[in-house]
C-alpha cells in the first residue's frame, strides 16, 4: 500500500511562478449556481459563442469518414499551408510564402514554438500590461520573463517605440503586442506596426505579433505586420473568427530561416497539429463560410454598438472604444477598488458573470474589469438591466 504520509517530491519552482486563471475559480462558481437552478450569463470567458459554422463541420466529418486519422508533417497540410497562404494575400496584399507557415495546436501552439526559439533562460520580451496572461506564462516556462509594460488610454492600451526604448535593457530580446488586443480590443495600425519594428530592428530584437482576434474589427480591417515588416513573427489561430476554439488549431508565420528550428521543435513538442481539424479548417476559406463568418461579425459589432454605451451610462469608465475582439475593459474605479470583490457581487446577486483585471496583468488590476460580448443581444440587454440593479444593491 501507498505510504500516504509521506513527504511528496518537490514540483518545479516554474509550476508555482506560473499562476492560474483567476476566473477560473469565478467560472466553477458560476457553474455550481447554473446547477443549482440559476440562470447565469457569461460574460467571462473568450470563447465565441457561436457553434463551428456548417461546412467546417462536414469538412471535418468528411475527413473523418475518409480515413484522414494519420498524422501530417510537423509543419502541416500543404493544402492548408497554401490557403493561409492565400489568405494573406487576399486579405492583406501580401505574399507569404507557405513553407513559412508552420500550422499548430492552437494559438498557443504557436506561442510555444516562437518562445522556445526566441528566449534563452534569463531573456525577456516586452509585454503591454495589461495583457493575456498565458503570454508571459509561456515565457516563464521556457525559462525566459516578461518584463510588463504599463500602458493605458494614452496609448490604446499598446507599446510605443517610446515605450519600448525606455523599458528596454541588456535582458531584452524582443516584444510581443497583440492587435486586435485581449483584453482592451485596441487595433495598431499599419503606420504603428512599422514603427514598432522599425523600434525593434534598430535594437537586434524580435517583434512577435499576435493576430489571433483578425477578422473581428469592426469599422477597419486590422493590418498585419506582415505588411511592413516581412522578418516579423505572427502568431493566430483558427479559434476566434472562423470559431473553431474546441477543435485546437492555429498558425505561426515565420521569417525562413527560422523554420528549420521551428519544425524541429514543433517534431519534438506536439509531432503534429490534429490531422481533422486541419482537414476541417480547409473550409474557412471557401466563399459561403467566410459569408457566415462575416455575418457573426456583423452580429459582434452590433453586441458591441449596444453593450458599450450602455455600461458607460451606468458609470463604468471605458476610456477607448474597442475596434477588434470581443471584449470591453473597462475602469470600475467610481464603483470598487477591489475587483475580484466587485465580480462576486455580480455573481452571487445578479448571476453575471465578468472577469476580474488580475488575470491581464498588475497595472491598475484591481479597478478594472473584462466583460465579454460572446453573448445574444437579448442576453446581454438582461445582463445589464441586472448589472444596474447590482449596482444600486452595491451601492447601499
Amino acid at each position: 500500500m501507498h505510504d500516504t504520509s509521506a513527504p511528496l517530491p518537490a514540483y518545479s519552482r516554474r509550476s508555482h511562478e506560473i499562476a492560474p486563471f483567476h476566473v477560473m475559480s469565478l467560472l466553477a462558481r458560476a457553474n455550481a449556481l447554473e446547477q443549482a437552478g440559476h440562470d447565469v450569463i457569461h460574460l467571462e470567458i473568450g470563447e465565441p459563442d457561436f457553434t463551428t459554422a456548417a461546412p467546417i463541420i462536414a469538412a471535418g466529418q468528411a475527413a473523418l469518414a475518409n480515413g484522414h486519422t494519420r498524422y501530417t508533417a510537423a509543419r502541416g497540410l500543404p493544402a492548408l499551408r497554401r490557403a493561409i497562404a492565400d489568405f494573406y494575400c487576399t486579405r492583406h496584399g501580401c505574399e507569404v510564402d507557405p513553407d513559412r507557415i508552420l500550422v499548430t495546436p492552437g494559438g498557443s501552439g504557436a506561442l510555444l514554438l516562437a518562445s522556445s526559439l526566441l528566449v534563452d533562460p534569463g531573456r525577456h520580451w516586452l509585454l503591454a500590461d495589461p495583457g493575456y496572461p498565458c503570454n508571459r506564462h509561456f515565457l516563464r516556462l521556457v525559462e525566459g520573463g516578461a518584463q510588463l509594460v504599463p500602458v493605458g488610454p494614452d496609448s490604446d492600451y499598446q507599446l510605443t517605440p517610446t515605450l519600448v526604448q525606455r523599458c528596454w535593457n541588456a535582458d531584452s530580446v524582443g516584444a510581443l503586442v497583440a492587435s486586435p488586443a485581449n483584453p482592451t480590443g485596441s487595433v495598431l495600425t499599419r503606420e504603428q506596426l512599422a514603427a514598432l519594428s522599425q523600434s525593434l530592428r534598430a535594437r537586434v530584437g524580435h517583434l512577435v505579433v499576435d493576430e489571433i482576434y483578425h477578422g473581428l474589427t469592426y469599422g477597419l480591417d486590422a493590418a498585419s505586420v506582415l505588411e511592413v515588416d516581412d522578418g516579423a513573427f505572427v502568431l493566430n489561430s483558427f479559434s476566434k473568427y472562423f470559431g473553431m476554439t474546441g477543435w485546437r488549431l492555429g498558425w505561426l508565420v515565420a521569417p525562413p530561416a527560422a523554420v528549420p528550428e521551428l519544425e524541429k521543435l514543433a517534431q519534438n513538442l506536439y509531432i503534429s497539429a490534429s490531422t481533422i481539424a486541419q482537414h476541417a479548417a480547409l473550409a474557412c476559406f471557401q466563399p459561403d463560410t467566410l459569408a457566415i463568418l462575416e455575418t457573426r461579425r456583423a452580429e459582434f459589432q452590433q453586441r458591441r454598438d449596444y453593450l458599450l454605451p450602455a455600461l458607460r451610462a451606468l458609470g463604468f469608465r471605458i476610456e477607448v472604444e474597442p475596434r477588434g475582439a470581443f471584449y470591453l475593459y473597462a475602469d470600475i474605479s467610481a464603483f470598487a477598488d477591489d475587483a475580484q470583490t466587485f465580480c462576486a457581487h455580480f455573481l452571487e446577486t445578479e448571476h453575471v458573470a465578468f472577469t476580474p483585471g488580475l488575470d491581464f496583468g498588475n497595472y491598475r488590476a484591481t479597478q478594472h474589469v473584462r466583460i465579454a460580448y460572446t453573448q445574444s443581444l437579448p442576453r446581454l440587454q438582461e445582463a445589464v438591466a441586472r448589472i444596474r440593479r447590482g449596482l444600486e444593491r452595491w451601492q447601499r
